[in-house]
Parts: C-alpha cells; structure tokens; sequence
C-alpha cells in the first residue's frame, strides 16, 4: 500500500470524465499504445492521451467511450506525441490495464470526487 495521503492532497489531483472522439495506432511507442483524443467539454476543451490499453481494446471500439482521467499533470512528451491526460485503469492479473468507467451517463468535464 501507499503512503497515507491527506484529504488536501487528494483534492490536487484533478480527475474528470472525458468522451474517447479520436483513437489511432501509435506504432512508434516503445510498448503497444493508443493515441486518444478526449472530450472534456467546454471547460477543458479536447485533450490527448496515449494509453498502453492494445491488449483489451481496439481503437475502433472506443470512439464515444467514456474514460476518467487526471487532467492536471504536465504534458508528456513520448517520442513524436504530446500526451497531456493520463487514462485511468487498473491492472488485471497479465499486468494489462483495463480502463476504469462510469456506470452512467454524465457530461463530459464531470469532476471526480
């Protein structure tokens, strides 16, 4: 387990809901990747991601997907690509990531609290 956080820690970190709009091969990623492009509404406008997620998902399959992801770490350059989100998953038991979703519809930009 990690160390214990405080509650004004927690609340640094900016978690929000994002529509998938875009999602391509990114074959010049060092492991298996996808580049995402993410609605979060009106606020936050559109951002990209790339998320190593080959293993379950297809680029195709995730157009209109919603995903959680933490919208206030600074970009990340990954060889040509700019990734300025980080997609949120857990681990199964291969060590592949499995997106995490919401079970109902919210709007894109929704907070995550």
């Amino acid at each position: 387990m990690a160390a214990t956080i405080s509650w004004s820690d927690f609340e640094k970190v900016d978690m929000r809901v994002g529509v998938v709009t875009d999602a391509q091969p990114f074959p010049e990623a060092r492991r298996p990747a996808l580049k995402l492009t993410i609605d979060f509404g009106p606020e936050l406008g559109t951002k990209r991601s790339s998320a190593q997620i080959t293993a379950h998902y297809r680029a195709a399959e995730l157009i209109g997907r919603r995903v959680i992801a933490v919208v206030n770490f600074p970009p990340k350059q990954i060889g040509p690509f700019v990734s300025e989100v980080l997609v949120m998953g857990a681990y199964d038991a291969r060590g592949d990531v499995v997106l995490l979703n919401v079970d109902h519809a919210v709007a894109p930009g929704s907070k995550i609290g």
